[in-house]
């Protein structure tokens, strides 16, 4: 098999694929009978994503895996062939969704008190749930309080390969999130959704 042959192989399984596929198992894709290293992988993943430069999809690495995904140009675009609005979390969920992204792991009194309101049992099983948060261990204190902390799918849904590349996060005088947080995570969803949005968010949950 030449290496064009082997590329289009890549394509075809990534562009199928409904996940981000991890290099491993791209590996196993050409059989036991050529030896593929991971550096062998690699370079033909970065030829393909060099194919695709053009184009309205792009090769990404992620947090578990390779996957093509559409270009941020393209969403407008997408939006109005499935009109129907994507989720939307209200700020409680968003602003605790970023204090564990950016300082976990956390407990939910740490969420609170960063916050400054307590938090509910619902926000947290919302991220949870969604599959962005999850229970890292128990924190050597009064209660075990859970510690929390993010995912790979809040990584790849973010399109992150590392939590390194979260921009930095700033907090108001008061210790809370400003209204301008759900522009650090912008494959999220917006804010406002049945749980209230601004003001009524603010209150305790």
């Amino acid at each position: 098999m030449t290496e064009s042959e082997m590329v289009q192989v890549l394509e075809a399984v990534l562009l199928c694929a409904t996940q981000p596929v991890p290099a491993v198992a791209l590996r196993t894709l050409f059989g036991p009978t050529r030896e593929m290293s991971d550096s062998d992988v690699t370079r033909l993943l970065m030829r393909l994503q060099s194919e695709w430069a053009e184009r309205g999809l792009e090769l990404r690495s992620l947090a578990s895996g390779w996957q093509f995904q559409s270009r941020p140009g393209m969403r407008e675009y997408l939006r109005r062939l499935d009109p129907d609005r994507a989720p939307r979390y209200s700020r409680a969920v968003l602003e605790t969704l970023a204090i564990v992204a950016w300082r976990q792991p956390v407990t939910r009194g740490d969420i609170e008190d960063i916050r400054g309101v307590t938090v509910s049992s619902q926000t947290v099983k919302t991220l949870l749930e969604r599959g962005w948060i999850e229970v890292l261990g128990h924190r050597d204190a009064p209660g075990k309080p859970a510690l929390l902390g993010t995912t790979q799918q809040f990584l790849d849904d973010l399109g992150l390969k590392t939590l390194d590349e979260l921009p930095p996060l700033e907090l108001d005088e008061g210790g809370v999130a400003p209204a301008g947080l759900d522009a650090h995570i912008p494959s999220v969803a917006g804010v406002g959704d049945e749980e209230g949005s601004g003001a009524q968010a603010r209150s305790p949950e």
